[in-house]
């Protein structure tokens, strides 16, 4: 439709009908039984005739279901107004990829570019047109369960993935098939509340906000995002669906953004229970005036801003301008000429799950997975990789040694049954070795609280039977993979915990296996950062899995049996315990900083605690080793107009192939406001025969090291600079340069 022709459109629609374009509802009321709910449905009393005015429907898919919605739904509209579809996927459709902050791991934004397209093709052939992804929040807390769904707690490299994939589900043009139109979340700074708490306050400064929370939504904006979705936080003491200055001034007015604006699932009517709206009345309008254009699951807007127009409270202009962002995205879509867009069940049937899709997720799941430990075996040699010709007895066991949900919270409409569990995987693999496998442990036990949809019951009476099996399988086995972690539950949304570790029932299943054997290796599956400490102490190899997804069994073994390397390396940074929280490594200085040992008094610390992670930001193994050179310069100073080049020769001095991520940092020796420890600010992935070298060259420019000074002014100061090169963020390997 032309511009031309869309601004007939909205002038012809009656105010109702203007109103209606602005509710999104759950697929539920449309008889879904399948759709998710992520808040209450006892407040939504919505009349059958508002229903049929919204505009917008989330949670709900399948190209032949869609499809009749969208022509009865038309049909009974009184300008035949096309419904947008609108769910969260956020790591695949029916093909699941790792979870995002697995992807995180990867350090590959064009990895995830390419796992995003894949899920906006499969998610297109359903009949659907909107993600609600990606989650651009910083995590630096992981007690707080949404972790998961980011990428993880570094400013370079959120922004540098989420921007990616942007650019996979949108593509070129997201009227072409096989794209979606990406709503990322959740703005802002919603990974900033208070102890890990969901749904919490989050008290920052604005300077803090800029230098560190926002960039990566602006970076994915950057990339053409469509859409924008309200965090639930208060942002500084005011709610974000209310917050004028964040949306109207930063969000529309600094940065440009005219794209759809919508609240998260009954955001609006909480409002209410925040104080800052006496009723629902009220939240409509403060909500209306901050620039939300689609009320998601609640009905502040459809029962309220009709009147409040004719009260004169709002202008008939205000909701002009909300519904011509929500027309304009239709059109975009392709919508008025073709409703349905790629709704398809035949496509989807041959789409969903295919070769190629699997083959990429398998490709994805190995290059997150995180080797944090790789000791000797009983033959002094790394337990890792395990050689699959060698007539060797293996036992599996935990309960996510042949478990299918291994793929996230977030991953719907998955059909578990179609996961690859590590035991099939192992049977896929046709090794000269033996395998045995058992449960060992429930996932949880009886004292866990745990979401309300949790599918899990406690037998009390199999603990100590599964436990002996497991103990016996150990005592005839040369090796052990011990398969732990978190129940895809205990993350995600609602999933903030107080202690972030391993549950007890599945560690005492690992404390009785190690009293028998040494030669454990450990798998565990989570989704945010957990204590490991015991877990370390106890095994002679630990690997980070995340939650892989549908081809979880055969990259796992892929993986374990040296076909493929561990690609990941830590998107977080890990606690030695729960209480260091929040952990990141690009900490402020401090005026009494700590060397990282218990005998000083008087600095910056704990009295119980060294100050330091066990696992630092950017740390992984490979089955190889590298050697790096010394930095080196191509000057020692930088003026305003230059550039300059850091560079660092990388040698793997192992004897199999193998890839590193190099990662650089720069640390800002003075500042007229205190500085970062060190930023990320350069990252590759190289690959490297054994015994070859390869230089390694990242720029710097003078952008690079501007922050937001005392003034609140975006810019670099002269002065000294460090440049670390190398293979985490705890390397000090460096050089200096001056800016002048």
């Amino acid at each position: 439709m032309t511009e031309d022709k869309l601004k007939l459109l909205l002038t012809d629609l009656s105010l109702d009908e203007k109103i209606g374009q602005m509710l999104q509802v759950s697929g539920l009321f449309y008889g879904d039984d399948s759709a998710l709910t992520t808040g209450g449905l006892d407040y939504f009393k919505a009349t059958h005739e508002e229903l049929l005015r919204a505009g917008s429907i989330l949670s709900i898919s399948g190209a032949e279901k869609l499809k009749k919605l969208q022509a009865s739904l038309m049909e009974k509209q009184p300008h035949h107004i096309p419904q947008i579809f609108m769910l969260d996927i956020i790591n695949g459709y029916e093909t699941i990829f790792p979870v995002p902050l697995g992807q995180g791991a990867t350090f590959d934004p064009e990895l995830s570019e390419r796992c995003a397209a894949a899920a906006a093709r499969e998610g297109a052939a359903a009949g659907l047109h909107v993600t609600f992804s990606p989650m651009c929040d910083l995590c630096r807390d992981a007690r707080w369960g949404r972790v998961m769904e980011s990428t993880g707690e570094d400013p370079f490299l959120n922004g540098k993935m989420n921007a990616a994939m942007v650019r996979g589900y949108q593509g070129k043009n997201v009227k072409d098939k096989g794209q979606l139109a990406s709503c990322i979340k959740h703005f802002a700074a919603y990974g900033g509340a208070e102890a890990g708490r969901d749904y919490d306050t989050v008290e920052i400064s604005e300077r803090t906000l800029r230098q560190s929370y926002l960039p990566a939504y602006k970076e994915a904006l950057d990339s053409g995002a469509k859409l924008v979705m309200t965090s639930f936080n208060t942002l500084n003491q005011v709610p974000s669906t209310a917050n004028k200055w964040l949306m109207r001034d930063l969000l529309r007015g600094e940065w440009g953004f005219d794209g759809v604006l919508i609240s998260d699932y009954g955001a609006l009517k909480e409002l209410v229970p925040h104080g800052i709206a006496r009723d629902e009345k009220e939240a409509a309008e403060l909500s209306a005036k901050a620039g939300v254009d689609i009320d998601m699951m609640s009905l502040a807007y459809i029962r309220n801003l009709k009147l409040l127009v004719e009260e004169g409270k709002i202008s008939g202009e205000l909701i002009d301008q909300c519904v011509w962002r929500i027309l304009k995205l239709k059109n975009d879509l392709g919508l008025f000429e073709n409703p349905y867009k790629d709704a398809d069940p035949e496509e989807q049937k041959k789409i969903c799950l295919c070769p190629e899709h699997r083959a990429l997720a398998r490709e994805a799941a190995a290059k997150s997975f995180v080797l944090l430990k790789n000791g000797p075996d009983a033959s002094g040699k790394p337990i890792l990789p395990i050689n699959p010709s060698a007539a060797e007895k293996i036992a599996f066991m935990g309960p996510f040694a042949d478990n299918h949900e291994v793929f996230g919270s977030w991953s719907f409409p998955t059909d578990s049954s179609t996961t690859v569990t590590i035991r099939q995987g192992v049977e896929n693999t046709g090794g000269n070795f033996s395998a045995t496998f058992c449960q060992g442990s429930q996932i949880l036990g009886h004292d866990f609280k745990y979401k309300n949809w949790v599918r899990f019951t406690y037998d009390e009476d199999a603990k100590t039977a599964l436990l002996e099996e497991a103990v016996e399988k150990a005592k005839n086995a040369d090796k052990v993979v011990v398969c732990i972690g978190e129940h895809q539950q205990m993350t995600g949304e609602a999933a903030s915990r107080t202690k972030i570790a391993v549950h007890e029932e599945q560690m005492d299943l690992l404390r009785a296996v190690s009293k028998v054997n040494k030669n454990i290796v450990t798998l565990i599956f989570a989704g945010r950062p957990l204590e490991l400490e015991e877990v370390s102490e106890l095994s002679a190899a630990v690997m980070y899995l995340w939650y892989p997804g549908t081809e979880t069994g055969n990259a796992v073994c892929d993986v374990l049996f040296g076909l493929e390397e561990p690609g990941g390396r830590l998107p977080m940074s890990f606690p030695y315990t729960t209480g260091q929280e929040p952990a990141y490594y690009n900490r402020f200085r401090t005026g009494r900083p700590n060397n990282g040992t218990l005998e000083q008094t008087f600095v910056n610390g704990y009295i119980d605690q060294i100050d330091r992670n066990l696992y630092s930001f950017g740390f992984g193994l490979a089955y190889t080793s590298f050697e790096y050179s010394p930095v080196s310069l191509s000057s020692v100073t930088m003026n305003r107009g230059s550039r300059i080049t850091a560079s660092v020769t990388v040698r793997n001095t192992g004897s199999r192939r193998g890839t590193e991520t190099v990662q650089m940092y720069i640390c800002d020796c003075f500042g007229n406001v205190v500085r970062p420890v060190r930023e990320l600010k350069g990252f590759c992935r190289i690959t490297l025969e054994p015994g070859e070298s390869r230089e390694v060259s990242f720029e710097i420019r003078e952008e690079m090291l501007r922050f937001w000074n005392i003034s609140m002014e975006y810019a670099s100061e002269e002065g000294s600079f460090i440049v670390y090169i190398g293979s985490d963020s705890r390397t000090e390997n460096s050089a200096n340069f001056e800016l002048v």
